[in-house]
């Protein structure tokens, strides 16, 4: 077999726990590191800015919020489709 095919479906098999671990994400409190191992086309820029989005702007309500975020636009958002959960976590109850 050609070393180049090997190499590749070693490659294969090194991104199969990755793929198979991977599921929604809650972008209103993933880290970025969260973001960008979980999201699709979505790497550390973008993930640091979605998170300092959140920061200044509070929580997304939906996946759509994400285009008001630089660098995101439409198809980001839709190839991401399942993988964005939308969680708002409540202030604690005062006693």
């Amino acid at each position: 077999m050609p070393r180049s095919f090997l190499r590749n479906l070693l490659g294969v098999f090194c991104l199969l726990p990755c793929l198979c671990f991977a599921g929604p994400v809650n972008i209103n409190t993933a880290t970025a590191d969260q973001l960008s191992a979980s999201l699709l086309g979505v790497g550390a820029q973008k993930a640091a800015a979605i998170v300092a989005f959140r920061e200044k702007n509070g929580p997304f309500r939906s996946p759509q919020d994400l285009t008001k975020v630089k660098g995101i636009g439409n198809s980001l958002v839709q190839k991401n489709k399942g993988l964005i959960r939308i969680e708002v976590e409540k202030p604690a109850e005062k006693k």
